[in-house]
């Protein structure tokens, strides 16, 4: 591990003061709530692209133009389906890594009344998560098309059912926000800025007065350009954000930085205002298939990935989600932080290697 404050790999991120013993973990300790999406995976050309004015590597929300790209990707192309949506994969990956007990990881999200709804709710179960949809019958379930070229893909995602979570309807129920007091570790991606704002700074002023663990990751640059009010909104409450090197150059330029370089950028999110004083902001920048970057405590420091040959790279599509999945699934049992990147490493690792969000059936990290 390449480090430039070898001491500071000793700092813990913990839920409670004490940190001598790993968390005893028991169902529901783990929070996500986010988009619940039916991923369409398929390996597609350049045209396919250029008539969508797609980029090779991207994630964007379908529009007008993007509304005959799903049926024509169906028919054109050979398709796997893969329960997805960014939180609920990682969500999904950091119970993989845990194996047991089972539905250590809760998750909130909207589907439609539909197959593709009953598909989703199957494949949460198989996972092991407990998922708690809120189901609606307006709009059909959310879907994300992969476009896979090469070891890039450009995401398209059509939110539907997603974008109708309802703090009202689902969140504020007694029964649904027993199951949010119940965790020590949140985590919600990005996208759900866009859904439900008035949801994540709910969740996230609870586990700020609690003193538990929030996390936020950038997930896309369009977050940080379009939706700039909403994330500076709930930035206050996070306690570890994630990113990549392409989401933190365009945070950086928004919050007008002046500064492209990822260290200084992580610096100086981790020292914008926070609520939680009890504890200080952990940034976790990764950079593809270079070192990760991290800074807690005032203090830089990174990690290199695991090498892989690029011919055994299958897909790309869900590593970030993976990261996050392996880097939570040692934060909510209190490992040392320089455990929570190995095992974020690990997960992204072995998920590259297959297609979509998918892993065999057991992890095989020490």
């Amino acid at each position: 591990m390449a480090s430039e404050e070898p001491q500071a790999k000793k700092v813990k991120l913990s839920v409670e003061e004490k940190t001598d013993t790993p968390a005893k973990l028991s169902p529901n300790l783990l929070f996500g709530m986010g988009n619940p999406l039916l991923d369409i995976c398929a390996v597609v050309d350049k045209d396919f692209l250029d008539k969508y004015s797609l980029k090779p590597n991207d994630q964007i929300l379908a529009d007008d133009k993007h509304k005959a790209l799903f049926d024509e990707l169906v028919k054109k192309f050979k398709v796997e389906y893969h329960a997805g949506g960014a939180t609920q994969n990682s969500i999904k990956i950091a119970q993989w890594m845990i194996q047991e007990p089972h539905n250590i990881g809760t998750f909130f999200g909207c589907i439609g009344k539909d197959n593709f709804g009953k598909i989703l709710k199957e494949k949460a179960q198989e996972a092991h998560v407990d998922a708690h949809y809120y189901e609606q019958d307006e709009e059909p379930t959310g879907t994300c098309a992969a476009c896979i070229t090469g070891d890039n893909r450009s995401l398209v995602a059509n939110l539907a059912a997603a974008n109708c979570y309802k703090r009202d309807k689902h969140l504020d129920l007694e029964e649904n926000w027993k199951l949010v007091e119940k965790a020590k570790v949140y985590y919600i991606a990005g996208f759900f800025l866009t859904v439900s704002v008035e949801s994540i700074l709910k969740v996230a002023k609870h586990a700020s007065e609690t003193n538990k663990l929030f996390c936020l990751n950038l997930s896309a640059p369009f977050i940080s350009q379009f939706f700039k009010d909403n994330l500076m909104q709930v930035m206050p409450y996070v306690d570890v954000l994630f990113g990549n090197e392409t989401e933190a150059a365009t945070f950086a330029k928004e919050q007008e930085f002046e500064t492209k370089d990822i260290k200084e950028i992580a610096k100086k999110a981790q020292a914008l205002p926070k609520v939680n004083k009890k504890r200080e902001r952990i940034v976790v920048f990764t950079q593809g298939k270079d070192e990760t970057t991290v800074v807690h405590s005032g203090k830089v420091e990174t990690f290199p990935v695991l090498k892989i040959d690029p011919k055994d790279i299958v897909d790309t599509n869900g590593a970030g989600d993976a990261f996050v999945g392996g880097f939570l699934s040692q934060l909510v049992q209190e490992k040392p932080l320089d455990h929570c990147v190995k095992a974020a490493h690990y997960a992204a690792y072995v998920v590259i290697q297959r297609a979509g969000c998918n892993f065999p059936e057991k992890p095989d990290f020490k």
